[in-house]
């Protein structure tokens, strides 16, 4: 059985361009890796202070977390048109955490279609 929790980040970075991240051996570790969002394919860039990343931790039978999650990402654009919802559940049908509902991809079908 499949089960999974949730925590969100936000994807600012939390220090200004002037800042350096600086490790404790003096080495230079500020690098920018860049995300794509999940649903739509776009880079995020480091602007995009709408986007947020989701880790989705895995649980076991039992309850406990197992140390194993699955990371999605989504852009501020598609936050503010609210397309989110739709493209988590798209993403965890595709993965298996959630079942495929006929009705929602009769939905989804229709939205696509007229857009």
């Amino acid at each position: 059985c499949n089960h999974f929790f949730a925590t969100l980040y936000c994807c600012s970075s939390g220090h200004t361009p002037n800042q350096k991240m600086i490790n404790d051996d003096g080495v230079l570790v500020d690098s920018y890796i860049p995300r794509k969002c999940s649903a739509s394919n776009e880079i995020l860039t480091a602007t995009d202070h709408g986007s947020v990343q989701i880790n989705i931790g895995k649980i076991s039978d039992t309850g406990l977390y197992t140390g194993q999650w699955t990371t999605v990402a989504f852009s501020g654009q598609l936050r503010n048109r609210g397309l989110s919802d739709q493209a988590m559940n798209r993403i965890m049908v595709k993965d298996g955490v959630l079942k495929e509902r006929k009705e929602d991809m009769q939905k989804a079908e229709t939205l696509k279609r007229h857009g």
